[in-house]
């Protein structure tokens, strides 16, 4: 068995295929908006530091494991902010904290990465007091990391603040932090905060696979039980062809996944890599809106109630879409880093 599919395996544990949605609707709109001991289960099956260097405490596994695992936990809808605690778990390994890598591998801790300082962007500036934008679950955070340019590189220290928190359209939230700096936790090396971004932006456009492939699986299941006319509706061929189109887009954007995976995994150029991520982000996220709009509309007016679970899928694609770059910001990016390439 390939380690790829060990990881799908082993999300079945957390978020078990075909599952009900009642964990996920329990949790919406709630705080933390998220269960503290899934997340302590997470690091304790070694999914927190994936990527994390063996003797740093991690498991060490490649880009094509993580898109896996993402992929999964967007089809279940999982709440916990596993792409968030990947990513700090980077800039610990990178700084050297390892007190503070470890609490979060055990899913002891979680600080978020307090990186964004303007709307739709995939840059951290390192500005040391502009206010920190949109980061996601602040409510569950044990504390804030705040990458912070000093002597032409980035530092990265502790973060403390309490930070103004906004719902989301899928019942969780976004935190703003204005930031008071705390102690110095170490100098990130060159590029890592750039690196750790893009696989996070990755891992977003996976998890919006996921997403999909729930939606579009839920659909297909609906247009087999449902009648009218005494005969299935997926007997029509409307909807067949509707739902071939549907499938077609998923197809394509795990390929785009998937290959982008493989360009990081291969030790790609940073123009590159760039592009590569922007392009499976740009496709996963125009592709997850349309068939989670599909998804609904194909199922007649039941569909559009907030009881019935087609509708989460839709939520879910319209807040990950956004996350790490929108479409627009990726689409400009790729075009920019394929020239570059040329």
């Amino acid at each position: 068995m390939s380690t790829i599919e060990m990881i799908r395996d082993s999300a079945a544990a957390i978020a078990p295929r075909g599952a009900d949605l009642s964990r996920v609707r329990a949790l919406r709109f709630t705080r933390p908006g998220f269960d503290p001991a899934v997340w302590r289960e997470m690091g304790e099956m070694g999914w927190i530091g994936l990527r994390v260097a063996e003797d740093a405490g991690g498991i060490g596994l490649g880009m094509a494991e993580y898109v896996a695992l993402a992929e999964e936990m967007g089809r279940e809808l999982v709440p916990e902010p596993l792409v968030q605690g990947i990513l700090a778990a980077a800039l610990l390994e990178g700084c050297g904290d390892a007190a503070g890598l470890a609490a979060l591998l055990e899913g002891k801790a979680l600080p978020l990465t307090a990186w964004q300082e303007t709307p739709d962007t995939l840059v951290a500036p390192g500005s040391a007091q502009a206010p920190r934008l949109f980061l996601p679950m602040a409510a569950g955070a044990s504390g804030f990391l705040l990458p912070v340019r000093k002597d032409g590189g980035m530092a990265l220290h502790a973060a403390e603040g309490t930070p103004e928190i906004v719902e989301t359209q899928d019942g969780g939230h976004y935190g703003t932090l204005r930031p008071e700096q705390g102690a110095r936790l170490g100098t990130l090396p060159a590029g890592l905060l750039d690196r750790a971004l893009d696989e996070a932006a990755l891992a977003t456009a996976a998890m919006l696979l996921g997403v999909m492939e729930g939606a579009f699986a839920m659909t297909l299941d609906y247009l087999r039980t449902r009648q009218q006319f005494g005969k299935p509706i997926g007997s029509f061929q409307a909807l067949q062809h509707r739902a071939v189109d549907l499938k077609i887009q998923i197809a394509l954007t795990r390929a785009s996944v998937e290959a982008a995976a493989a360009t990081l995994d291969a030790g790609a150029t940073e123009d590159a890599r760039r592009a590569a991520v922007s392009r499976a982000k740009h496709r996963a996220a125009e592709a997850a809106l349309l068939v989670t709009r599909e998804a609904v509309q194909m199922h007649g007016a039941i569909g559009y109630t907030d009881e019935y679970d087609v509708g989460l899928y839709l939520r879910k694609a319209m807040v990950l879409a956004h996350q790490f770059g929108s479409p627009s910001l990726h689409r400009r990016r790729y075009i920019a880093c394929a020239e570059a390439e040329v």
